[in-house]
Parts: C-alpha cells; sequence; structure tokens
C-alpha cells in the first residue's frame, strides 16, 4: 500500500508511562462492563461530539458511505474521561474526512490538533492529496484507555485494525489494499491537552505497527 493508512511516527513525551501504570485500575473502560460500538452510519457519532454543553461548537464532520470507521468501546461512566474519548474520536474521523475530501489545511483538523500532531497530520494529509488517493473500506478503534493527568492534560491509547480498508486512486480509480499482517493493527498513543474553550487537542502522536495484539 504507497500510503499506509497510519500516520507518520510523531514523538511522544514521557507522560505515556502515566497511562502505562494507569492500565487495569478502572479508570480506562465503562465501569458498567458493556461494549457500545459507534459508527459512522448513523448520527450517534457525530451527535456525541457537537452536543456538550458550554463549550465550543464542535465541526460537524461526515465521512462517505464508502468508508467506514468503528469505534468499538468508545463509552466511559466518568464524563472528565468520556470528554477526551469523544474528542479523541472526532480528531481521528477529522483526518480521514480531510484525506477523503483532499484538504490538508481542514479546518476540523486544525480544530482538534495543535503543536507538532497538527504538523504531522497536514504532512500524511497531504501525502495522499500529492497522488490522488482517497479511502475506501472501514477501520475499527478499539480498545481505549485514557489517564487525565491534570485538569488539562491526558494520554490516550487506542488500537486501530485497518486491514478491511484501501487506498482508491481518484483518477484511474485503481484500489490498493492495505496489506492483512499484523502491522496494520496499530497502537496510537496520544498526548492531549485542553484549550481554553474546553477541547481536548491532540498536541502529540505516535503509532505502533503491531502495537495492539
Amino acid at each position: 500500500m504507497k500510503h499506509p493508512v497510519r500516520l507518520v511516527a510523531a514523538s511522544l513525551t514521557a507522560s505515556a508511562a502515566l497511562l502505562l501504570t494507569a492500565c487495569g485500575s478502572g479508570g480506562d473502560g465503562d465501569s458498567s462492563g458493556k461494549t457500545k460500538a459507534v459508527n459512522d452510519s448513523g448520527a450517534e457519532a457525530s451527535a456525541g461530539a457537537s452536543a456538550k454543553p458550554g463549550g465550543a461548537e464542535r465541526p460537524d464532520i461526515k465521512l462517505p458511505a464508502e468508508f467506514r470507521a468503528d469505534f468499538a468501546g468508545w463509552t466511559n461512566s466518568d464524563p472528565k474521561l468520556q470528554a477526551v474519548l469523544d474528542d479523541g474520536r472526532e480528531e481521528l474521523r477529522a483526518k480521514y474526512a480531510a484525506i477523503i475530501e483532499g484538504n490538508p489545511e481542514s479546518d476540523a483538523v486544525a480544530f482538534y490538533d495543535s503543536g507538532t500532531s497538527l504538523v504531522t497530520a497536514r504532512k500524511w494529509i497531504k501525502s495522499f492529496v500529492e497522488t490522488d488517493d482517497s479511502l475506501i473500506g472501514e477501520i475499527k478503534a478499539y480498545d481505549p484507555k485514557v489517564n487525565v493527568s491534570s485538569k488539562d492534560t491526558a494520554v490516550f491509547f487506542y488500537c486501530v485494525d485497518e486491514r478491511k480498508s484501501s487506498t482508491k486512486n481518484r483518477r484511474t480509480d485503481k484500489v490498493t489494499a492495505t496489506p492483512d499482517s499484523p502491522d496494520s493493527v496499530l497502537q496510537y498513543r496520544a498526548r492531549l491537552a485542553k484549550s481554553e474553550q474546553g477541547v481536548w487537542q491532540t498536541v502529540s502522536l505516535e503509532t505502533i505497527p503491531g502495537g495492539c495484539k
């Protein structure tokens, strides 16, 4: 695949260690033990991002029918952790939408990314634009783990299975499938900071091919 769907790895600060020690403490999942899938075939994903009271007006991000993003288990009974999950989900969806739209300067990407993460995201999106490629198929994002280390910083790990996704060239309609290999199941490791508007923005991110078993 000419463009792996995964991001080019960016540096992640040492605060990621906080999440590793927090895993299994009960703060990274829904205490009810129920798994809830959120996907782009319905209104729940976009509605969840725009319905927060008292905060910034979040962009309405839409993905076309030919590309599906499923988010399994992205719910938490703690409102603070759920807020990180919501904005982390929309950050990923914004980047997929920007690739499909061919828009590296996407306002939605700039809304959810800042600093190093915004620079990396724009380079990644631009690489698809330069070869006139879009995305089709589906990805599954699952096993999110969140640790809020202070009132305005958080560390967030999750898995993305890209094996059912492909690129499709806009000019030739050539489809290039993602390899069906362990390296196509990635672990995303993000550091987030809460903006003055109350948005949990991703400020640094790295991806680990094969990081989710």
